[in-house]
Order: C-alpha cells, then sequence, then structure tokens
C-alpha cells in the first residue's frame, strides 16, 4: 500500500503520523510546497492552481490514495483536486471535527486560520453540524506559521492570543488546521481552567487516516510489521524529490516519519 499526502508545509504530519500508526508497513509520500507556502493569504484561484501542482506530483508517484492534509486547500481546491484525479485516484479531503465536538455536549470553540474562521465553509459547517450547541470561532492569526517555522517564542504568543479569546467554560477544541494539531498539548494547556472538567481537543488526523484506508476497502492493522515490506518515505519538496525538512524533527510525528526509510 502506497499512502500520499499533501499540504504548503509540515501540517501534513499529523495525519502523516496517522497514517503511520495505522498501517505500518505502508509507503508514504509527502508533498509540499515550499516554493508556494503559506497558501492561507493567497486567492482561492491562487491555492486551487497550487494544490493541483503538489498533488499532480504525488500522484505521479502512483499511490493507492491522496490525502489532502490541508484545511484550506480542501475548503478551496477539493473539488478541483477530485475532478483531476478521481476515479483513478482516491482524494480524501480535511474537514474540522465540529460533529463529534458536537455530540460531546456543551460550548466549544473552534481555532482556525483568520482566512477560515467565519467563512462560508465553517459556518456552513457549523450549521450542518453544530446543532444547539454553543460554539465560538476563534481567529489564530500567525499560529499555523509559527508551527511551521518551528518558532517556540511565536507558538507561544500565538496560543497565549487565541487563549484569551476562547471562553472559559468552553469543554472542547476543534483544531480547524492541520498545522494546530502538532502543538495540541500547549493549545490544552493554554485553555484548560484548573476547575473544569480536562479538556477535550478534536483534531483531523486520526479521522481522515482512518478514511483513507475506508476508500480503499481497507482496514487498519496497527501490527503489521514494517520488515520484511521495507516501507519508503518518499519526500517531494514543489515537485521536487528531497529531504523531510529539518524542522519537522521539532515534532512528534515528524520524528515517526524519519524512522522510515527514505529511496535514495
Amino acid at each position: 500500500m502506497k499512502i500520499a499526502l499533501m499540504d504548503s508545509g509540515i501540517g501534513l504530519l499529523a495525519a502523516a503520523a496517522a497514517v503511520r500508526r495505522l498501517r505500518p508497513d505502508a509507503d508514504l509520500v509527502v508533498s509540499l510546497d515550499p516554493d508556494g507556502m503559506p497558501w492561507g493569504p493567497r486567492a482561492p484561484h491562487d491555492v486551487t492552481e497550487r494544490a493541483l501542482a503538489v498533488a499532480r506530483a504525488a500522484a505521479a508517484h502512483r499511490p493507492d490514495a491522496l490525502i489532502v492534509a490541508c484545511n484550506t486547500a480542501s475548503v478551496h481546491s477539493l473539488p478541483a483536486l477530485r475532478a483531476a484525479l478521481e476515479p483513478d485516484l482516491p482524494v480524501i479531503g480535511t474537514v474540522p471535527a465540529i460533529k463529534p465536538a458536537a455530540a460531546g455536549g456543551g460550548p466549544f470553540a473552534i481555532w482556525a486560520t483568520p482566512a477560515t474562521t467565519g467563512s462560508p465553509y465553517q459556518r456552513g459547517l457549523i450549521r450542518d453540524f453544530a446543532g444547539s450547541a454553543e460554539v465560538t470561532e476563534v481567529p489564530c492569526p500567525g499560529l499555523a506559521q509559527a508551527v511551521e517555522s518551528a518558532d517556540e517564542d511565536a507558538i507561544d504568543r500565538a496560543v497565549a492570543a487565541a487563549a484569551a479569546l476562547t471562553p472559559r467554560g468552553v469543554r472542547a477544541v476543534v483544531l480547524g488546521c492541520t498545522h494546530y494539531e502538532l502543538v495540541a498539548e500547549r493549545i490544552r494547556t493554554a485553555v484548560q481552567q484548573p476547575d473544569l472538567p480536562p479538556l477535550v481537543l478534536h483534531g483531523s488526523a486520526d479521522a481522515v487516516a482512518a478514511q483513507a484506508l475506508r476508500r480503499l476497502g481497507d482496514v487498519p492493522a496497527p501490527g503489521a510489521p514494517a520488515a520484511p515490506f521495507d516501507p519508503r518515505l518518499t519526500v517531494l519538496l514543489s515537485g521536487r524529490e528531497g529531504d523531510l525538512p529539518v524542522r519537522a524533527l521539532g515534532y512528534a510525528e515528524g520524528r515517526l516519519l524519519a524512522a522510515v526509510t527514505q529511496p535514495g
């Protein structure tokens, strides 16, 4: 099995690590866009152009499925990606985990990029899946960029700013950008109130990895031995084969991927 994942940067690490945990025997192709990142500030048509280029670079390696491990690309480009690549290559998008957060009961917050916060896309998800739950949309300017650059001080500042906008009584936080899952515990620490029940964080990585396997008619096999399959990791940087960015190794998910053999 070979699974590809795409994003502008290292936000795809959480989903790639989730795939790795579910199928240790799978080959992985991760396709990033260092030449065009970040995608968030770009116009929708520009995001789609970049996303198509990154997706086609991954598709050239003949994966069995492609995970769009990026909320921005899923919002703006998923129809175009599916039109270009399906049915030959199943394309799985990333959707904020609003439905499970609402099912948990109690008020919750959605942390997302400023471009996604308040967007018709996110408001539609809230309308369709949040039911009567009290929802607060929290913009997180600079957080994705800080995570991408592994800037510890900038991460702390961005998390603190978003936490200050998060109502005290929330029971859960939806991580509406794939980058945020890499600093989930920092977010938990910043939002958790000592006199309230443990805060629940809802990311998308595990769900999107499981959905990719379902699309392939396969099942998780976390106990599958890597040997003798010798799973491989192929890293594409704006279409060029290269190495996993050094900053990725600052996160547990990146170190997990680094254990996979790279060709060459």
